[in-house]
């Protein structure tokens, strides 16, 4: 009934209840407000710097199979996708923010930008490895693929050099099922940074929600979880949007079946 009454409320009301621990008598999206641009600055920015630096990781393991750089590559992948994103957390704090002082040890909400940037770099790095791992393993086995097909000797046959081949062939048929890992990636970043966030006392929806699953403010826990579920419902339309602009053959084939 609970549930019930949950749903009724918002559906005919508007109304997504009120905190009762965190902030109490305050409406639970007023309270996301302020934090939801926090959590979403630092996943995208975590997204960004993985994209390119799995792509060329990745490449570099491709063009370099079974030798050493590839070697080294394959087990920073084991490494980086076997131990969560909060393991690492714990450590750069320690060492890189700790032990050095490179870095602030946790998040500085302030008005100076560069101390504010600074201390995010930890939490992005963090968050950052497993992706970047995930981009680098894929990419190398649809690369490594690629360049051994019929299609990429045609192109060489016909006088394009093996950076043009690469470039204009191998990485396009590549990054088609590649769009089925990197896009859902932002979801498992945001899933991460829920610790992460706690980790570095940034005040993002991760943070919260935590502190509301542990003091039992229902309606500030079931705001932050169907912020999360329409981010990850988000991000599954942005992958199959993303087929037809990659590869036109989806488009037309949508069209003729039409």
């Amino acid at each position: 009934m609970q549930y019930f009454y949950f749903w009724r409320n918002i559906i005919v009301d508007g109304d997504w209840g009120v905190s009762v621990k965190i902030e109490p008598s305050v409406p639970v999206f007023q309270v996301l407000r302020n934090r939801i641009p926090v959590t979403m600055a630092l996943n995208i920015a975590s997204l960004l710097v993985s994209i390119p630096l799995g792509i060329i990781t990745g490449t570099l393991a491709a063009l370099k199979k079974s030798k050493l750089p590839d070697h080294v590559l394959s087990l920073m992948v084991v490494l980086f996708i076997s131990v969560p994103s909060f393991v690492f957390a714990s450590l750069l704090q320690y060492f890189a923010a700790g032990q050095f002082g490179w870095f602030p040890v946790v998040f500085q909400n302030t008005t100076d930008m560069a101390v504010k940037i600074s201390s995010m770099v930890l939490p992005v790095l963090a968050l950052a490895l497993h992706p970047i791992a995930s981009i680098c393993r894929y990419l190398r086995g649809e690369l490594i693929e690629t360049l051994s097909s019929e299609f990429m000797l045609l192109a060489r046959t016909k006088g394009l050099s093996h950076y043009k081949a690469i470039v204009c062939h191998a990485f396009r048929n590549s990054m088609v099922p590649m769009a089925n890992v990197v896009i859902p990636m932002f979801t498992h970043i945001m899933g991460g940074s829920l610790v992460v966030e706690k980790i570095f006392s940034i005040p993002g929806v991760g943070g919260i929600m935590t502190n509301a699953v542990s003091v039992n403010d229902h309606s500030l826990t079931m705001a932050a979880l169907i912020f999360y579920s329409a981010i990850s419902l988000f991000t599954i339309l942005l992958v199959d949007i993303s087929y037809g602009i990659i590869d036109p053959r989806v488009r037309l084939g949508g069209k003729k079946n039409g």
